[in-house]
């Protein structure tokens, strides 16, 4: 039996994946809860969240971009090949301090793409690569494996490698977009008081922790695979 195995567990998937998965579901706790609590609290302008968005647009001089809704819960999402921002039932038509606070975060990637701001460009060059390792890494993996072919292994870790660097290339764009919110919020008046603004960063911090959960999922994931392969070549 492998070195990493303690009495038939695996004590790789147990002291990284575990508590990455936790964390996880902690982020995606959090930022239900925290949507759901100042999705409670209407704003004192009564902008809604489709409004707040065509404001952010217009505080940046970028037009040409549509506005529409989409059914779903926190499914809010910006589509550069239609130049759509798409806001959820809960976003789009409510004047509340959540469906402002996202709303401008999507008009933030709006933003990014108008400006041609470098990261976004970088990340999106790189979704056909994260899209083939995402797609081939565990089918390399289970093969090298399979076959105790090492090269096959080694290609599957390496494609799971290229997932791990899209997460972290994708925390720079949220974090921006999130930062160009809350400053359009500010500057535009959409948001006016310290109570709201708090409660939009809030929204706003919990939302990007899920990337952050993401890529330390990621990073696991790959430590596990790195260690695996390791004890292999041994």
């Amino acid at each position: 039996m492998p070195g990493y195995y303690f009495y038939g567990i695996d004590i790789y998937y147990l002291i990284l994946i575990i508590p990455a998965i936790i964390i996880s579901l902690i982020a995606q706790a959090r930022v239900k809860s925290t949507f759901a609590k100042y999705s409670s609290q209407n704003t004192l302008s009564h902008i809604t969240g489709a409004q707040a968005a065509e404001r952010v647009l217009r505080a940046n001089g970028v037009s040409g971009v549509k506005i529409e809704r989409v059914s779903g819960s926190l499914t809010d999402h910006f589509d550069p090949k239609s130049n759509v921002i798409r806001l959820s039932e809960s976003v789009y038509d409510q004047a509340s301090v959540a469906a402002v606070g996202v709303a401008a975060h999507e008009a933030g990637h709006a933003v990014q793409y108008a400006q041609s701001y470098a990261p976004i460009k970088l990340r999106n060059a790189f979704v056909p690569v994260v899209n083939f390792g995402s797609s081939f890494s565990w089918i390399l993996l289970l093969m090298g494996v399979l076959f105790s072919f090492e090269p096959l292994i080694l290609a599957g870790v390496i494609c799971f490698g290229l997932v791990t660097v899209f997460h972290l290339l994708t925390l720079p764009v949220e974090f921006n977009a999130s930062s160009r919110a809350l400053s359009a919020i500010k500057d535009s008046n959409i948001l006016y008081d310290d109570r709201e603004l708090k409660g939009a960063r809030s929204v706003l911090s919990a939302a990007a922790m899920t990337y952050v959960a993401a890529l330390i999922l990621s990073l696991a994931q790959l430590l596990r695979l790195l260690l695996i392969f390791g004890r292999r070549r041994r």
